[in-house]
């Protein structure tokens, strides 16, 4: 609800130079970076994306996809070690039409997923609930990017 009340300031949300919040991030490479998703679709949702504002992934140097590469393979590793995620659903919407919310900075989605993670709510009220503060996620994440 806070997000949908709320304005939305202009800029970009993984630009460190704009409205990025870095109380989110939990790891910084040196082409890249891991953020949890302020408002997830489940907890330990989180995203992976270049430090510079590009659009397309045929724009990304070979040094950022790798380095995105092994933070997709940190990540869904932090993700079973901390949360025991017994699966995942991994992506990158690319373009508006395509879903994404943020199409003019490309970033891979790390859905973290267990099975019979859904719930009623999502069936009967189009609203997905979320058990733990994204915060207290944040919190079980950060020591294990923080050993790297």
């Amino acid at each position: 609800m806070e997000y949908i009340k709320s304005d939305k300031p202009d800029g970009c949300i993984f630009c460190k130079d704009s409205i990025r919040n870095d109380e989110f991030v939990l790891y910084e490479g040196e082409y890249s970076f891991v953020i949890i998703n302020r408002y997830p679709y489940i907890n330990g949702h989180l995203m992976i994306a270049p430090f510079r504002h590009v659009g397309n992934l045929e724009d990304l140097t070979s040094d950022e996809k790798r380095e995105i590469f092994d933070l997709l393979s940190t990540s869904v590793k932090a993700l079973k070690e901390t949360m025991n995620s017994e699966g995942f659903n991994i992506g990158i919407n690319l373009g508006r039409a395509a879903g994404a919310g943020v199409d003019d900075h490309v970033h891979v989605h790390v859905v973290p997923r267990w099975s019979g993670d859904t719930n009623f709510m999502t069936v009967l009220g189009e609203v997905r609930v979320i058990p733990e503060d994204v915060l207290k996620t944040r919190d079980v994440l950060l020591p294990y990017f923080q050993k790297l």
